[in-house]
């Protein structure tokens, strides 16, 4: 198993427990970047995480798809979640992570590139309106 199907792994198991384990993940200064984040260190990546489980209940990850070569690889995931006050799970986000991958197999960099604007804006009422109305006035006409 390389070092990236092992992370990936890892994300896709990780659960609130498994943040005691980051230093084994992430070398210690490792960058962590999302639509929302941009951070250095495995204390300012554990908050990132803490901070999502503290905001969405059902929170994991499932790998779908890895791809990699030497030190660079990418992991194509879907985010299930469920935020603490819905009722029901929210349409899961897709998205894919650039990893990049120090000498001894830990995550040097680890960056998200998803829609934030389709994939998670979309699902909230009044947000999700303006966000599907700029979507239709900016997308081509089709017959």
């Amino acid at each position: 198993m390389t070092a990236l199907e092992r992370y990936g792994e890892f994300f896709a198991g990780m659960q609130p427990a498994d943040l005691d384990r980051l230093d084994d993940v992430f070398v210690d200064n490792a960058r962590f970047r999302d639509p929302f984040n941009d951070v250095e260190g495995i204390a300012a990546i554990r908050a990132v995480f803490e901070h999502m489980y503290a905001n969405c209940a059902e929170a994991r990850f499932e790998v779908l798809e890895s791809v990699g070569e030497d030190d660079i690889g990418y992991l194509r995931w879907r985010f299930h979640f469920r935020l603490k006050r819905d009722k029901a799970a929210r349409r899961p986000v897709d998205g894919v992570s650039r990893i990049v991958l120090a000498d001894d197999g830990r995550v040097r960099e680890h960056v998200d590139y998803w829609d934030a604007a389709g994939e998670l804006y979309e699902q909230f009422p009044v947000i999700g309106g303006l966000m599907r109305w700029l979507r239709s006035r900016l997308a081509v006409a089709t017959d």
